[in-house]
């Protein structure tokens, strides 16, 4: 059964928002209020918070730059996905996946589609792992912010959630980056 196991402690991941947007400045961002509000609610530390264009290039050098930060656990973009010609965040984040973590798209969809009906087809919500940092790409509308963190995110970036979660192999995200020891090394 799903649910918090109090022997364990909580936590907290240093969690990037990128919001991507044309129209957008930090001071009419709701969705990316809205991320950095149940972030902090629920004791995580948010990392960084910018807004860049819907341009490839400048999303992709963000998320770039972030993965590669070793103090940011997280990155979760909103906006850009839909299907406009200047939707473009899964094109400038999927080539960065190491791995695609297609279960989150279709939890995602699933939880929409039981509030918004068949216009969750219009999301290419896209998730994945890059250099051991989880990296979530949402909607731009608040709802679906809400609805991705309270339904899937707060769970999942919770070391006490049963019966597994992200944090909990975090550790070994990043195995396969990790070199063969020289032939002789002591093991």
């Amino acid at each position: 059964m799903p649910g918090l196991d109090p022997s364990k402690p909580f936590v907290p991941l240093a969690i990037a928002v990128l919001t991507v947007s044309d129209t957008r400045a930090l001071a009419d961002d709701k969705s990316g209020a809205t991320l950095k509000e149940r972030i902090e609610a629920a004791g995580h530390r948010l990392a960084a918070r910018t807004i860049v264009k819907d341009d490839v290039k400048a999303i992709r050098a963000k998320v770039k730059a972030w993965i590669k930060d070793k103090k940011i656990d997280v990155v979760i973009t909103t906006g850009g996905t839909g299907f406009t010609g200047r939707d473009v965040t899964p094109e400038a984040v999927e080539p960065l996946f190491e791995k695609r973590m297609d279960g989150f798209s279709v939890a995602f969809h699933q939880i929409s589609f039981g509030k918004i009906g068949s216009s969750t087809i219009q999301s290419r919500a896209t998730a994945g792992v890059a250099n051991a940092t989880y990296i979530f790409c949402l909607p731009g509308s608040p709802g679906a912010c809400r609805d991705a963190w309270d339904e899937i995110l707060v769970h999942q970036l919770d070391l006490r959630h049963r019966p597994c979660n992200f944090v909990e192999i975090m550790p070994r995200l990043s195995e396969h980056l990790k070199r063969a020891k020289a032939k002789g090394a002591a093991r």
